[in-house]
């Protein structure tokens, strides 16, 4: 039996799972936990990484290995391949202002056309930007900047600071892939944007190699096979084995909205990140700020589980009058609204109960995707399914409401690592020549079941709201 490996570094931990190749069947795993923040030393990643590894078995017994990882977090190295400072992630939104100085000084519509983006305080670029401007004497230093993915896959190959690893800080090793290079704001069809880039930090620097979807970044010490790696978002997609028709909505830290297409988009807007996937084609993507955490706040608020919540949830009926939660509680990246706060409208004596909030919060988090969804469609995308994944996807209240929010079938997939799984598909992708032919068992599927009143008053609510 031949077994490769995929890595899932998120925000808030690190997944391994070891698959067989010619099945696709998880045979062990292992996972360890990352620190919390929006700032976070990248060396809590490595170690995240090797204990997650040694918990699923090590991989004395695999042929390949692949990393993917939580996208746009700025890992900046100097001339020693030391890290200069903590590592700023995805959801950090001190770089909003940022932002809007870029898109002031080159346009919405030329950053759409040359990268597929617009800048929100999530990318890369926005963080750069930030570090020149606040950090000056940090951002001198800089001689490389990678991703979260980049930099672990390169000190699995063995690269590293000086004196710390075996092959040593030789920048020009650093490697990434498609998907994860178009979510840095200076990259698009054409490479990397050389002027968008020193736009940003102030000088140029070592950027990572930008590797093919089958194409391997190199070998560990141990002569494992190392794949190119991908955002994270890219990764699922892969796992999950989404093709054109399926829009994933994935909940989790953040929520996403993405689909496969096979050709690219460029929303002036922002509104839609015209990503590339992991497979050679494009991945139209909404974010939200505000998901999971959603269900974890009203949950610590009410004194009850995730599965009480639901079940609080589903004692209102659909429509029914209930409060509507616009849940901007860490500002939000879709709409952009970084500064924003969360509103609690509809409180009556009749509507503010338990059942009422609870109902409000899982409404809320999925009205705010269905947004997306919505978002992503007007760029041409058609939409035949709802693939709903993430862990707060397991939740029966979470997965019946959002036949009512959605407008479209819904599919809830089986429980899995599909970040981790498509790191793994890469894995074998490189090891064999091609892309493996693996299958994704869906649980089960909701009939459509849409209460266009849900939508109507989150929306009269939200409209409040100007960015």
């Amino acid at each position: 039996m031949t077994l490769v490996a995929g890595v899932d570094s998120s925000t808030q931990s690190c997944k391994v799972v070891i698959v067989d190749v010619a099945t696709g069947r998880v045979v062990r795993e292992g996972r360890a936990a990352h620190p919390p923040g929006t700032e976070v030393s990248p060396d809590a990643w490595w170690v995240a990484l090797t204990d997650a590894i040694a918990d699923a078995g090590g991989l004395g017994d695999v042929a390949s290995v692949s990393v993917a990882g939580q996208q746009h977090g700025m890992v900046v190295l100097d001339a020693e391949g030391r890290v200069i400072r903590d590592a700023l992630l995805w959801n950090d939104t001190r770089s909003a202002s940022a932002a809007r100085g870029l898109i002031g000084e080159v346009g919405a519509g030329e950053y759409a056309r040359r990268t597929g983006v617009v800048p929100v305080a999530s990318f890369t670029a926005t963080k750069l930007r930030w570090l020149r401007d606040a950090e000056p004497e940090r951002a001198a230093r800089v001689a490389a900047v990678a991703l979260p993915h980049d930099w672990l896959t390169w000190r699995l190959r063995g690269f590293g600071p000086t004196g710390e690893s075996a092959k040593g800080p030789v920048l020009e090793e650093l490697t990434t892939d498609r998907s994860d290079a178009s979510g840095t704001a200076y990259w698009g069809a054409a490479g990397y944007d050389d002027e968008l880039f020193v736009r940003a930090l102030g000088h140029d620097a070592v950027r990572p190699r930008v590797l093919g979807p089958g194409e391997a970044a190199g070998r560990t010490a141990g002569g494992v096979l190392v794949g190119p790696g991908a955002g994270d978002n890219a990764g699922a997609a892969l796992g999950l084995g989404a093709a054109t028709g399926d829009v994933v909505v994935s909940i989790g830290t953040s929520g996403t909205v993405f689909a496969v297409t096979d050709h690219p988009v460029a929303d002036a807007s922002g509104t839609v990140a015209g990503f590339a996937d992991a497979a050679g084609g494009y991945l139209p993507l909404v974010a939200t700020l505000n998901a999971a955490r959603v269900l974890d706040a009203i949950a610590a608020l009410l004194g009850v589980d995730h599965d009480e919540l639901g079940r609080l949830a589903l004692e209102v009926d659909a429509g029914a009058p209930a409060p509507v939660l616009v849940p901007y509680f860490e500002g939000e990246r879709t709409p952009n609204l970084p500064d924003a706060t969360a509103t609690l409208a509809g409180l009556t004596l009749a509507t503010t109960t338990r059942a009422g909030v609870a109902r409000a919060a899982i409404e809320g988090m999925l009205c705010g995707l269905a947004e997306g969804v919505d978002a992503v469609r007007a760029q041409g995308v058609v939409a035949r399914r709802v693939l709903l994944i993430g862990g707060a996807a397991r939740n029966p209240a979470v997965a019946a409401i959002a036949a009512q929010v959605f407008d479209v079938p819904v599919v809830v997939p089986a429980p899995g690592e599909y970040v981790a799984r498509g790191a793994a598909v890469q894995a074998a992708w490189v090891l064999n020549g091609s892309r493996p032919t693996w299958t994704s068992a869906m649980e089960r599927t909701l009939d459509v079941d849409t209460r266009s009143e849900v939508r109507a008053r989150y929306a009269a609510v939200a409209a409040g709201y100007v960015e």
